[in-house]
């Protein structure tokens, strides 16, 4: 029950503040074919996915999974190649760090359930 509760907030968590982050970024990397509601899909899709990855497989190969998975939802739902995927990816996850971190300072990371990415 508790991680599916913890799913939940992640997703919530996600779709708040990731899906913006990654819809902005990838609207200045691949144009128009990034939209918001494509940003919120990829979240969705891949929190899930994720969650379900992570019952069975954890450790480097889950990480390395993980990856693939977020750079192909990235790659399907904006229409580019995996190079320009993977690009949007990094700097979207730069760019939430810098969002986690300044959330966290102003003492507003653990209301939002960041507090454990600083």
């Amino acid at each position: 029950m508790a991680s599916l509760v913890g799913a939940i907030v992640e997703l919530i968590v996600g779709v708040i503040i990731l899906a913006p982050v990654l819809w902005l970024v990838g609207r200045a990397m691949v144009g128009k074919t990034a939209s918001i509601v494509h940003a919120i899909w990829i979240v969705v899709l891949g929190v899930v996915i994720n969650t379900v990855l992570g019952v069975f497989v954890q450790g480097l190969l889950g990480l390395l999974i993980t990856l693939v998975v977020w750079v192909g939802l990235i790659k399907y739902f904006f229409k580019t190649s995996w190079g320009k995927a993977a690009i949007v990816g990094i700097v979207a996850t730069i760019v939430l760090a810098i969002i986690v971190v300044v959330l966290t300072l102003m003492g507003l990371g653990a209301v939002v359930g960041l507090g454990a990415l600083v």
